[in-house]
């Protein structure tokens, strides 16, 4: 009979799998440069060229900005904004560095599918316990952020900033009811911090109140470096597609390097 593998974060031990019973949250999609993409993923520690994008069109990645508020988890209630950037699965599993593997066909069949992987680039929360966990557990760059965050009203809105120093400020309208999904899915996230790939399973076990619709995202940046990093993507004007969910429940598996 095989363990769970435990953690020890702060004098507190985590066991496997992290079970998250309760969150919310609210994303918007942007089409950004896929040159510009590839040079953040390497100057944030990618040096072997494990990772690329995934591209839509010939020259555009997808940047996904997200708001995502832990309700009732085993690493606390906290907030978390994501700047995450879709990743080819056969460049990250056949062909490092080579971002122009997959092509516009498959990167669109891939995100509209749901199955397209995704690096955490960039990740603020505004918990310690989590910030220790999420770098120390799966290699996560978490840095701690103040939040401004309203999931209640038919708009979502959403502002982080660090030590006065605005990231984004994101509005996301309200889209078209999709149907709640109680279906496992398995989503995979890839971190590089300190230079070490990794790759954690991330196990949807159901998503409800999800609306969704094109465009529909109003973003602002600020003066911090990441605001100064987004603008270096060359984000699209508008946002391609945005969502939102009510409630979903999920769990973190252990992180493998890869």
């Amino acid at each position: 009979m095989t363990h769970p593998s435990r953690h020890e974060v702060l004098g507190s031990t985590v066991t496997m799998p992290v079970e998250i019973r309760r969150a919310r949250c609210f994303v918007a999609g942007f089409t950004a440069d896929a040159r510009a993409m590839q040079t953040a993923i390497v100057a944030a520690g990618d040096t072997r060229g494990a990772l690329a994008p995934l591209r839509i069109r010939r020259d555009r990645g997808m940047c996904m900005l997200v708001f995502v508020d832990y309700i009732d988890g085993d690493l606390g209630p906290y907030n978390e904004f994501g700047v995450c950037f879709l990743v080819d699965p056969t460049t990250t599993d056949d062909a490092p560095g080579d971002s122009r593997a997959g092509g516009s066909w498959s990167g669109l069949r891939s995100l509209f599918a749901g199955d397209a992987r995704a690096l955490i680039h960039r990740l603020p929360v505004d918990g310690e316990f989590t910030l220790a966990a999420g770098r120390g557990i799966w290699g996560f760059p978490k840095i701690l952020a103040d939040f401004d965050v309203d999931h209640e009203s038919t708009t979502r809105h959403g502002r982080v900033s660090v030590d006065g120093r605005l990231i984004a400020d994101l509005t996301v309208k309200p889209g078209i009811p999709m149907p709640a999904s109680s279906v496992e899915t398995t989503l995979h996230a890839y971190s590089q911090l300190d230079g070490t790939p990794r790759m954690t399973p991330w196990r949807l076990r159901s998503i409800t109140g999800t609306r969704t619709r094109l465009g529909g995202a109003r973003l602002h940046l600020g003066d911090h470096e990441i605001a100064d990093e987004l603008r270096a993507l060359r984000l699209s004007r508008h946002a391609l597609m945005t969502t939102s969910v009510r409630s979903l429940a999920m769990t973190f598996d252990d992180a493998e390097v890869v």
